[in-house]
């Protein structure tokens, strides 16, 4: 949970201050190791997995520059596949009957969501009439459908007026927790297809200051804030939360978002809308999930790099932070479309919110605003470290997902050792102070292979999954070749995009792609055999 993360990181931070003011010496990569702390209760309203990180070191190296484009004030024009099938956002529904058909013969059609919202910003109240069209891909005939509903976590937040199957009304549904399971009139065949219409309305909880869903004196931000169908792999996943790490699993989805909102009201999400009337439409292809964030109070900076958008949206007095990050966030962008794979949306958010540490969502990543504040430019510090391990999540959750639960390494380890690949494309004099104060600080030991259910304390999970993660990979790449891990990275991205990867199938790629015994790797830093 983030509340105790925090209260580590805080500890450490009065530690190492006293450390510094009785010998005059700067930390080093053999500083004391802090205690950890077991969280006994779960708040619902904790943020998923912050990052981990250390205070920077002394020297800093300058930021490469951009041209920045004028606040945004005007839609982009942007090419993305596939295009549009309309032109403007029609009215609202009115009617939620949408006859069933079949998937198309042999292939595999995503999941598509639609949204029609209403967000009073004031009252702080979001009401959307949603429609689902499901494809059973599954391979067998399904009986029911379980949605993920992560507000009805948050006391009397998510209220369903309405539930309904092909314009049929459904009352033979359960709600209980963060589980909505809809149990069908008539099975459904595999290969076929359904369409499901909901209409709710969240009231808004407040956001605690270690939290992300919710709102604050000049924010709402909505994250898994709408029902989704979640994955089925011989049964469907939705897993318990834990106070650490993320326990959701999401298909690649469509999703169109069509929101009505004040004139003053600016959006952040991870596409460029289109204007019809008092009406915005967000579409995005192949994402996880739409997250984004509301504000009257944000100043917006924006660059380009090849067909891409990136916007940074942060609030007065943290200007130098706001763009700091745009340009680190445009350099990021560039360095993961060329060694990984293009990225994957045609816009990306970066948002300064409350919060201690940093999380991504599909083309949008937050960032917590003490990083703003501690920034004074350059590219060491938090806010470079975690901003760019957040966007490399583009690749490594949105593009290529995975079981965040149960294998959180095949992201997490992923974006923290992308973190290592921005620097040295980029700041090369940086390596050796990256792994210095952003890994080896902690001193990390434990499994690579760690769930989010045996990692013991924040800690300690994020010691073995992030930190001896990016220790693991660098040993990968360095026994594979440089050139052989480039070959086999992009082939990953390529090979699970728009799906989902196991460590079963990362470790067949690796052989796959050099014969090269890895043997002894695997058993220094996994518990499992793969």
């Amino acid at each position: 949970m983030m509340k105790s993360a925090f209260s580590v990181r805080r500890l450490a931070f009065y530690f190492l201050l006293l450390t510094l003011l009785a010998s005059c010496a700067s930390p080093s990569p053999t500083a004391p190791v802090f205690p950890t702390f077991v969280l006994i209760t779960q708040d619902p309203n904790a943020s998923p997995t912050p990052t981990p990180f250390q205070p920077s070191g002394e020297i800093n190296t300058p930021l490469a520059t951009f041209t920045q484009a004028p606040p945004a004030t005007a839609t982009a024009t942007i090419t993305q596949t596939p295009p549009p099938t309309s032109t403007a956002p029609p009215p609202p529904p009115t009617t939620d009957s949408v006859p069933p058909t079949s998937a198309p013969s042999g292939t595999a059609s995503r999941t598509n969501y639609i949204l029609y919202s209403t967000l009073d910003f004031a009252g702080k109240t979001i009401t959307t009439d949603q429609t689902v069209r499901y494809y059973n891909n599954t391979g067998v005939s399904l009986s029911e459908i379980v949605f993920s509903v992560q507000p009805n976590r948050y006391g009397s937040t998510f209220i369903l007026n309405s539930i309904s199957q092909d314009g049929t009304a459904l009352t033979s549904y359960s709600l209980d927790g963060q589980r909505m399971t809809v149990t069908l009139p008539q099975p459904l065949q595999a290969g076929s297809a359904t369409t499901f219409a909901l209409n709710f309305k969240l009231n808004i909880p407040q956001k605690p200051s270690e939290g992300l869903f919710g709102y604050d004196f000049n924010q709402i931000n909505l994250v898994d804030w709408y029902p989704f169908i979640v994955p089925y792999q011989g049964g469907w996943v939705l897993y318990d939360p834990m106070p650490w790490g993320e326990h959701l699993v999401y298909d690649s989805s469509d999703i169109e978002l069509n929101i009505k909102k004040d004139s003053d009201v600016i959006i952040a999400a991870g596409a460029t809308p289109d204007q019809n009337g008092e009406w915005s439409r967000f579409r995005m292809y192949g994402a996880r999930t739409f997250a984004f964030s509301a504000s009257d109070d944000f100043l917006v900076s924006e660059s380009t790099t090849g067909n891409t958008v990136i916007r940074s949206y942060y609030f007065d007095g943290y200007k130098t932070g706001g763009e700091g990050i745009l340009n680190l966030g445009t350099q990021a962008v560039e360095t993961f479309s060329a060694q990984f794979a293009p990225y994957p949306h045609q816009t990306l958010a970066i948002v300064q919110t409350d919060l201690h540490d940093g999380m991504e969502y599909d083309g949008l990543v937050f960032l917590a605003t003490e990083f703003y504040g501690q920034y004074t430019g350059g590219s060491r510090g938090n806010l470079a470290t975690i901003g760019v391990h957040e966007i490399a999540h583009q690749w490594w959750f949105g593009l290529v997902g995975s079981d965040h639960a149960i294998e959180p390494w095949l992201d997490e380890a992923l974006a923290t050792y992308s973190e290592r690949i921005f620097y040295e494309n980029n700041y090369p004099a940086n390596i050796s102070w990256w792994w210095r104060y952003r890994v080896d600080y902690f001193d990390p030991t434990g499994y690579v292979d760690t769930s989010i259910y045996n990692g013991g304390s924040f800690r300690l999970y994020t010691n073995a999954v992030y930190l001896r993660g990016a220790h693991f990979l660098d040993d990968l790449r360095e026994r594979m070749g440089y050139g052989n891990f480039s070959k086999f990275i992009k082939e990953y991205a390529r090979r699970y995009s728009h799906g989902r990867a196991t460590s079963a199938d990362f470790f067949a790629l690796v052989r796959e792609t050099i014969n090269v015994d890895i043997s002894d790797l695997q058993r220094i830093y996994f518990a499992g055999s793969y």
